[in-house]
């Protein structure tokens, strides 16, 4: 595997601080906003100088029981190919459940859930795993999350899960230690019993973030600085292996360029401290577990998109909490889904907080309340606007006028509006 070196998280609010960043051997982008034909002058410029730049995805949903989308792959691949990547990333999460598979409506969760590790969810994650590897140009590595909710009746801890994974598919790993951390504090799992089951040889890289403790449980918000748990997970890491790259996330709130090289320098401290452990021998290397023969797939997709088609629809329209779920557990996992898609949502449509002001959050977390997003945050903007302008509740006057003029504009067929937006553009074209 490729030494990476150190690394960090490319994003364009800090495109300038990143390029100025002594050290930096590589970056890593969200490959859903990286443009193939349009590269940012910025990924262009360290790519001159020779500054490996790998695509991370985030909606491919490898973890969900369809399989991975013939478009998502081959834009995928396409940017792995204009960035010249030796590799690219995606979840082991699944991002969106229903339709086809259960009769009922395809519900988008609008961010990384967990799978639950059993062998009917390890079976289909294998095979959705292999499809996308024949689909790539280069070695896929594929990253653990951080959850707040756990599933019942689980079969085999992460170690154990991870193992099998790239035993059967020879995936690369890519093992976030900030996420290992979020789930010993929300799960009760021992991280150093995960890193002595993984195969260690597969990993590709690491990923170290920061969160915050909130509602009683540990978010992954990679909008704050890495605590020392996660850099003494990292320590504890490179004891057993020497990582081919550690790169730090950030991807709100972010601080000055000074204090990202600090986080780096820590994180460098880390990686050097598990080193000099592992040659005094103090590591404990793990085993891992044997792999198991895995049947046709088709049964256990069955049983897999019921069941995540019922926690997501818990989460985002309402629906009874399904038997075996902490149910306070998911209340705070559902509003961390609604802030996050409000969240998004600003981000993508920047003009709506601008036209709404100080109401536009509340407004935003009412209407998701009852309306679960189903083709994407784009759309998802479409629908939240018309919703305001249907319901009757925004008043005549500059707001409703700057909401329906920004929303006319771009209530054409791309992105393509959903029913609310039809509806909506039939009335408001009357007026």
């Amino acid at each position: 595997m490729e030494r990476l070196g150190t690394g960090i998280g490319w994003r364009p609010e800090i495109a300038d601080a990143v390029e100025r960043m002594p050290g930096i051997d590589w970056v890593e982008a969200v490959s859903e906003n990286v443009c193939p034909g349009h590269l940012s002058e910025s990924l262009q410029r360290l790519r001159a100088r020779g500054v490996t730049v790998v695509p991370h995805g985030v909606s491919l949903g490898l973890g969900g029981a369809d399989r991975p989308d013939a478009g998502r792959l081959a834009a995928l691949a396409e940017r792995a190919e204009a960035l010249g990547s030796p590799l690219v990333t995606e979840h082991i999460a699944f991002v969106r459940a229903g339709g086809p598979l259960t009769a009922s409506p395809l519900l988008e969760a609008g961010h990384l859930l967990p799978v639950p590790r059993t062998r009917d969810a390890l079976d289909v994650l294998c095979e959705n795993v292999r499809i996308a590897q024949d689909a790539l140009p280069v070695p896929l590595a594929v990253e653990n999350i951080a959850a707040l909710v756990s599933w019942p009746d689980e079969e085999m801890t992460e170690g154990q899960f991870l193992y099998e994974l790239a035993d059967r598919t020879g995936v690369r790993l890519l093992i976030d230690v900030a996420n290992l951390h979020t789930n010993h504090v929300n799960r009760g799992e021992d991280p150093a019993e995960a890193l002595a089951e993984l195969p260690l040889e597969a990993i590709a890289y690491v990923h170290v973030a920061g969160g915050l403790e909130r509602d009683g449980v540990w978010h992954d918000s990679h909008a704050h600085p890495v605590p020392r748990p996660v850099l003494d997970i990292l320590t504890d890491l490179a004891s057993r292996i020497s990582p081919p790259g550690v790169l730090l996330e950030r991807d709100e709130n972010f601080p000055e360029p000074a204090e990202l090289e600090r986080e780096l320098k820590e994180i460098r401290v880390a990686v050097e401290k598990g080193r000099a452990l592992r040659a005094q021998g103090a590591a404990v290397t793990g085993t891992g577990t044997q792999p198991a023969s895995s049947p046709s797939t088709d049964d256990a997709r069955q049983r897999l998109a019921l069941t995540q088609t019922a926690l997501l629809s818990a989460l985002v329209a309402g629906t009874p909490v399904p038997e075996g779920f902490d149910r306070v557990r998911l209340g705070v996992q559902a509003r961390a889904l609604a802030g996050k898609r409000a969240d998004v949502v600003a981000k993508v449509a920047p003009e709506l907080p601008e036209i709404l002001g100080g109401t536009y959050r509340p407004a935003f977390l009412a209407y998701a309340h009852g309306h679960p997003m189903t083709g994407g945050y784009r759309r998802d903007a479409l629908d939240f606007a018309g919703h305001l302008l249907l319901d009757g509740r925004l008043e005549e006057g500059r707001v409703r006028r700057e909401l329906r003029n920004w929303w006319l504009e771009r209530s054409g067929p791309a992105p393509r509006p959903g029913r609310v937006a039809r509806a909506a553009r039939r009335v408001l074209l009357h007026r």
